[in-house]
């Protein structure tokens, strides 16, 4: 039977019997959210209800159902890839060109029925968030149930929660050791006058306590709560997770093991009179109803976030060795392709995929991809996250001849000594002029925020038309951010820095020295091709003067930018040195790890133009 119409009728006696439990509880409108306890951006499966709902295997994405309507909120990363996978579900894509979140609310103020019911798991719904939906749905009187989980009622083989050991991260990878952590949290913690903090989001209890998991695909994290208190700290994780030896050596530290499923009743049992830091954008609103009356709640931004995001020298250090191995892993795939490609071998996005895979796997401290490989040919690579599937990809090559066009790649790897993620476009046989111009005008936005120098302070969101400018010339835009945090061996997005013009630029977005962030410009033309192109870069100081210090990037990634794809009349000779003293350096620093074709490519791959 047609594996389509398999999933389409699937998806659609999901939803019926989800509208019928509705209609059990009295609730008229029901949100399925891409979410789970800790607020994550990848979800294990249990928490993946959205996805199992609809079919739609997005990241970001929100299901509001009621009576008469479905439909699915998306960002442009994935209007496209949403179109496609609900066709003929009945489920509506919803395109947001503002903020996801904003879009979802306006809808809700103005449609849902005038003093009902609307569900959503509060298990799984931010504070920030839920004081946004609350406050739209007072537009119609309507009231908000949070204690209600509807898709567990339908889905009678829900993943269990995953259950992979928790490790200890070697002592010297890090630069400060897990006493170290906990004093400058509690430092900041008494500047506020809180007695205890709560935390929820799973890399930042990952690196206070240097900790590494494998609970959530691609992050290298585990599923815990955390309790910090002024002379003790409680980690809620469920039992078997952490061995004996390790139990022994938290303990030595002040950490005590509490079983997952007490987190809440923990809140539940702090002291009135005294004060609970929690941060509304990482806690969800569950949780936060667990706090008695008698505590009083501080909210602010978690301390770990900037603490974590603001890398040390020697991690700078190990991260710029994880480049040179990405990078050598990335000239091995190349070699590979352009020898494949020679041979006229059969050639399709699933195959890159594997192939790059397997070179980095080669390579020293790998532990796993740090996010699902974007591996799009021509008009596939319009979808901003797209992704390849056996039962629907693109053929590159094969014997009978090979196509022409653009092939993107955006990947990248979890190593022990650092994250990494990037994106090339590569020349496929032959390619258009316009295709040149689009990839050039993306290279130069490219260079442009590389070449940034500003205030030390300055918001992350400010940067975000640096990159725009060149493209915004040609009356072109593009609907994603230019950059996003990147941890260290943590999640390949980590905040409070984000390039983006979707973040409001509060106080904590500051940009500070130690922070590596991507920059990755794009133009997508549906239909046709998409163009991005991507690398990290370390904040450094710049200078110091009269009108205080300033800051400027480092590029981290180490790999050729393909040149057979620039249209050279487009680019300035400021542009042009810069592009050639990179390659410079991606030669230098690659060279000692290549030998024969790999070595010889990357010698081809770097000339200066």
């Amino acid at each position: 039977m047609d594996t389509v119409v398999d999933s389409i009728g699937q998806v659609r006696a999901r939803i019926d019997a989800l509208r019928a439990r509705m209609c059990a509880h009295g609730v008229s409108t029901w949100i399925a959210l891409s979410s789970d306890p800790h607020l994550s951006e990848y979800l294990p499966a249990h928490w993946q209800s959205r996805q199992w709902l609809t079919g739609f295997s997005g990241s970001a994405g929100t299901l509001v159902l009621t009576e008469e309507f479905a439909g699915v909120w998306v960002d442009s990363r994935y209007w496209v890839e949403a179109q496609a996978q609900l066709a003929g579900t009945g489920i509506e894509t919803v395109r947001a060109s503002s903020a996801l979140g904003t879009a979802l609310f306006d809808w809700l103020a103005g449609n849902v029925a005038n003093g009902s019911d609307v569900g959503v798991d509060g298990t799984c719904l931010g504070l920030s968030v839920a004081r946004s939906l609350e406050a739209a749905l007072q537009k119609r009187s309507a009231r908000l149930r949070t204690d209600l989980d509807l898709p567990n009622e339908i889905w009678p083989s829900r993943p269990p929660l995953p259950d992979a050991p928790v490790v200890e991260r070697r002592r010297a990878l890090e630069s400060l050791d897990r006493s170290e952590k906990l004093t400058k949290v509690r430092e900041q913690m008494a500047s506020i006058g809180a007695q205890w903090h709560w935390i929820s989001s799973l890399d930042d209890i990952a690196w206070l306590l240097n900790l590494r998991g494998a609970d959530v695909p691609y992050n290298p994290v585990f599923l815990a709560h955390v309790l910090i208190g002024p002379a003790d700290v409680q980690l809620f994780i469920a039992p078997g997770k952490v061995a004996a030896p390790l139990r022994d050596t938290l303990r030595s530290d002040g950490v005590q093991i509490q079983d997952y499923s007490r987190a809440a009743a923990a809140l539940g049992a702090l002291a009135p009179g005294g004060a609970l830091l929690l941060d509304p954008r990482r806690v969800t609103l569950a949780m936060a109803q667990s706090v008695p009356p008698g505590v009083r709640i501080i909210e602010q931004v978690n301390p770990t976030i900037l603490l974590k995001s603001r890398k040390s020298e020697s991690e700078l250090a190990n991260v710029r060795l994880t480049m040179e191995q990405d990078g050598a892993a990335l000239c091995d795939f190349f070699v590979w392709l352009e020898q494949a490609l020679a041979r006229r071998e059969r050639i399709t996005e699933l195959t890159i995929d594997e192939q790059l895979t397997a070179q980095r796997a080669r390579r020293a401290g790998f532990v796993s991809l740090s996010f699902g490989t974007i591996a799009a040919f021509n008009a596939n690579g319009a979808a901003p996250h797209y992704s390849a599937t056996a039962a629907s990809h693109a053929v590159i090559c094969e014997a009978t001849a090979c196509g022409d066009g653009l092939l993107l790649i955006d990947s990248g790897g979890q190593y022990e000594t650092g994250t990494t993620d990037i994106t090339r476009v590569i020349a496929i046989g032959q390619v258009q002029a316009e295709q040149r111009r689009d990839f050039t005008l993306v290279l130069k936005a490219m260079i442009q925020l590389s070449r940034a120098q500003f205030p030390r302070g300055t918001r992350s969101p400010m940067l975000d038309a640096l990159a725009r400018a060149p493209i915004w010339a040609a009356g072109i835009d593009y609907g994603h951010g230019t950059g996003h945090g990147v941890g260290y061996f943590l999640n390949v997005h980590e905040g409070p820095q984000s390039i983006s013009p979707h973040l409001s630029p509060d106080p904590p977005t500051a940009m500070e020295a130690g922070m590596i962030t991507s920059n990755e410009p794009g133009i997508y033309r549906p239909g046709c091709w998409g163009v991005r192109i991507e690398n990290l870069l370390a904040t450094v100081p710049a200078a110091t003067g009269e009108f205080g210090e300033f800051l400027k990037f480092e590029t981290l990634t180490l790999c050729p930018i393909d040149t057979r794809c620039i249209d050279r009349s487009l680019l300035r000779d400021d542009e042009l040195a810069w592009l050639n003293d990179y390659h410079a350096m991606v030669h230098e620093r690659l060279s000692p790890w290549l030998s024969g074709a790999a070595l010889d490519w990357l010698q081809r791959a770097t000339r200066p133009l």
